[in-house]
């Protein structure tokens, strides 16, 4: 195996092909508001990540049923995953979480809920709740924490408004739930380099995370970093050096973790750079064909935990 693709994840879990459905809510998020900040994260567009979401004014039901009568014609799915994906999914009343959480998994399709948040937005009262409901109604709970990049410095840089500690935190009191984690990691963010990388690669296996989503950075329009970028003030990566960078990060990467995604995608219209101006199959497809011609996998450099001073005293080693 290559590397761990969340459709072969899918396929084992809940024994054939499931499908997310993006749900949008009317939220903000506290790099917002003024909670922890006010001009959010440099890359962040004002509408978030969901570009191919339903408008956030449609109930949560609405959506569902608008998006599966999308996708069940076309792909003959049967089961799916509930997906809050817009900006941050816990910063709300506890209240309006639940019911927001309990409605998306009232449609008996529905085998998983997954939850795109911030790691200062996840608190054990919140988690405890949400517990409730995974218990309840017999679904998985993921907890999608926007991460992007292990390196402090490199947070603050782009004004992402909490450090790693943080994550660290959300990510342990999330396994007392047993629910499962993922990160986002966005890996040529200017100031990171293949160090950064690796340091990613070995921090998501050390906390034992279920999953990790990749994707390449975006200049979306109308932001910090777009300014930043249309007066050279940035420098990005060329695509060679990506796929160079995501190959790395899946070699130290622990095999038992599910990769989500090598690389997104962001509609052109809403963007000034996106993916070298190339189709993200195509650069998975290249990442993969690259990996087997050099006998490369994940994994394979994985080898840096539990004591690897301590081997040469092994006797069984």
């Amino acid at each position: 195996m290559i590397y761990y693709p969340f459709s072969d994840y899918l396929k084992h879990h809940y024994g054939e092909k499931v499908y997310k459905l993006p749900i949008a809510l009317p939220v903000t998020c506290p790099n917002r508001d003024g909670t922890r900040g006010t001009n959010g994260c440099t890359f962040c567009g004002e509408i978030g990540a969901g570009y191919e979401n339903l408008p956030s004014s449609m109930t949560i039901s609405e959506q569902i049923a608008n998006n599966k009568a999308h996708i069940v014609p076309k792909y003959k799915a049967k089961k799916f995953i509930s997906y809050l994906q817009n900006f941050t999914n816990t910063y709300m009343p506890i209240e309006k979480l639940v019911q927001c959480a309990t409605e998306a998994v009232q449609d008996k399709d529905i085998v998983a809920l997954y939850i795109a948040t911030r790691p200062d937005c996840i608190s054990e009262y919140y988690l405890s709740r949400l517990n409730a409901i995974k218990k309840q109604y017999n679904i998985d709970i993921c907890i999608e924490l926007g991460l992007q990049t292990v390196n402090y410095k490199s947070l603050k840089k782009i004004n992402r408004g909490h450090s790693l500690a943080e994550f660290i935190d959300a990510v342990l009191q999330i396994k007392q739930y047993n629910m499962l984690t993922c990160a986002h990691i966005i890996l040529d963010l200017p100031w990171d380099d293949m160090d950064d990388v690796i340091e990613n690669a070995k921090i998501m296996s050390a906390l034992k995370l279920d999953q990790v989503k990749l994707h390449a950075l975006y200049i979306i329009k109308n932001t910090k970093m777009a300014d930043d970028y249309l007066h050279d003030k940035i420098k990005l990566i060329s695509l060679d050096d990506y796929k160079k960078r995501v190959i790395t990060f899946l070699e130290y990467l622990s095999s038992d973790i599910v990769l989500q995604r090598l690389i997104g995608r962001a509609p052109a219209e809403n963007t000034l750079f996106s993916n070298w101006h190339t189709g993200w199959w195509k650069i998975r497809d290249e990442i993969i064909t690259e990996m087997e011609k050099n006998n490369l996998y994940q994994g394979k450099l994985c080898n840096y935990l539990n004591g690897p001073a301590l081997k040469k005293f092994d006797p069984y080693n």
